[in-house]
């Protein structure tokens, strides 16, 4: 690690710190030629990489606001999207990938979106799935009735029998 200030080309760390609940690293150095202190952070960097070939950093920021469109009109509030944005990523860092496909960002959203927000889940996902037709949503809508009502029971009525 160069010095900040006399470009000396090694340092002295002092003490390390874990931050960002674990997925950073802060550092205290000591330039041992001019004796000055400095920080450093140390991430684990996530890349993105586009349909284009184009590789660019991992960005919460950029799925905070991809999602926000979806949720445009609906009662989700921006730590909601901040929350959702933190989850993507830890569950893309799971992964242990160092490198991850841009369409697999947007399909490892669809779960906890679809668990924030039924109608932005059905928007976000007409995107991300390739929605074609009506027959599309139909089944979408199909999939998250069923995983809602499992024991058959409609919202406020008396139990579905299948037969009318």
């Amino acid at each position: 690690m160069n010095c900040p200030f006399c470009r000396h080309s090694d340092s002295r760390v002092v003490d390390s710190r874990s931050t960002d609940d674990g997925a950073a690293i802060r550092r205290r150095r000591q330039c041992p030629q001019c004796g000055r202190r400095f920080s450093t952070l140390e991430t684990a960097s996530l890349t993105v990489v586009k349909r284009s070939g184009a590789t660019e950093p991992f960005s919460r920021t950029k799925i905070m606001t991809g999602v926000r469109k979806a949720c445009q009109g609906r009662p989700v509030g921006e730590d909601d999207l901040a929350r959702l944005a933190q989850r993507v990523e830890e569950t893309i860092r799971a992964t242990g990938c160092a490198e991850i496909e841009a369409h697999e960002v947007g399909l490892t959203i669809l779960s906890p979106l679809r668990e924030l927000d039924e109608v932005a889940y059905l928007r976000f996902a007409s995107v991300y799935q390739a929605f074609e037709s009506l027959e599309d949503f139909e089944s979408a809508i199909t999939v998250l009735r069923a995983e809602r009502e499992p024991t058959g029971v409609e919202p406020g009525g008396p139990p579905t029998t299948g037969a009318s």
